[in-house]
């Protein structure tokens, strides 16, 4: 059975994952996105960063985004989110999105569990908000951090916090801009299984933004490449998690030919590193 499927050149609608995948984590059909870029662009002066960028993302799919720096992955991502403004028709978004950043951006000046709850503003019922603020705190494992002022937090906690903010309006798409890259090689693996679990638990489209090819690997159900301001590369990632060891042989054909796509000569991986051992079999 073939696991680890590639496509080159600008990419349209992305193919179903081939292999198994259990429920609740299966992707969507085809048919269904949350998110859907067509001829997405965008310059800055004359710089043009993104030059008609196709993408779908389905519900309940984890994409890995990744590209030389500079090549336009963190643009899109704010495209995604709607941060920036976006020409009518080039990026359409069905649902919520949350959003987390390398940065947690935490208000210094507000509790662990007010900055949570910010992000459900809009709402009228702050009973509500503070409802839901403390029970997706308690989901990151932060139950004991209520009180807390974002400077007595660790690095790891912080982003917990961060990511506790993106979820708390339930997206049905979640943005993450390179949220790990800061946090130590420990802390780093207990966030990826957080993420994965918080994943399966709210049955969410997830898109990543990362320069770790290891992560992308361990964490998506594709990983996208981008280069020169267009999707050049895809793979389509369906061996379970529990089982995407560097030693693997899928893996390891899929590593060399992504690294070799964003012009880096391949390190041989380390075999010790999996982030999902043991986190069940997708």
């Amino acid at each position: 059975m073939a696991f680890l499927k590639r496509s080159t050149g600008t990419a349209t609608a992305p193919r179903p994952a081939t292999g198994t995948l259990d429920s609740p984590d299966a992707p969507g059909t085809p048919d269904e996105v949350v998110a859907r870029v067509r001829g997405h662009h965008r310059s800055f002066g004359r710089q043009h960063v993104l030059r008609g960028i196709d993408l779908d993302v389905r519900p309940g799919e984890f994409v890995a985004l990744l590209g030389r720096s500079g090549c336009g992955k963190s643009t899109l991502l704010r495209s995604l989110a709607r941060l920036d403004p976006v020409p009518a028709g080039e990026v359409e978004i069905t649902g919520r999105t949350g959003v987390a950043f390398q940065e947690p951006r935490l208000l210094p000046w507000r509790t662990v569990h007010e900055n949570v709850a910010l992000a459900l503003l809009n709402s009228p019922d702050r009973p509500r908000r503070e409802e839901l603020a403390e029970a997706t705190l308690a989901e990151v494992g932060l139950t004991d951090k209520l009180g807390a002022w974002p400077l007595q937090l660790s690095g790891g906690q912080a982003q917990r916090v961060s990511l506790a903010r993106a979820l708390v309006s339930n997206p049905s798409l979640l943005l993450l801009d390179e949220p790990f890259s800061a946090l130590d090689a420990l802390t780093r693996i207990e966030m990826h299984q957080l993420v994965i679990e918080l994943w399966r638990r709210h049955s969410m489209a997830v898109l990543i933004v990362t320069h770790d090819v290891d992560e992308a690997l361990a964490l998506a159900d594709r990983v996208v490449v981008l280069d020169h301001g267009v999707v050049a590369h895809t793979w389509t990632v369906s061996l379970p998690r529990s089982d995407r060891a560097p030693s693997q042989p899928e893996i390891a054909t899929t590593r060399a030919e992504i690294l070799d796509a964003l012009g880096v000569r391949p390190t041989p991986p380390n075999p010790k590193r999996n982030p999902l051992k043991n986190q069940g079999a997708a």
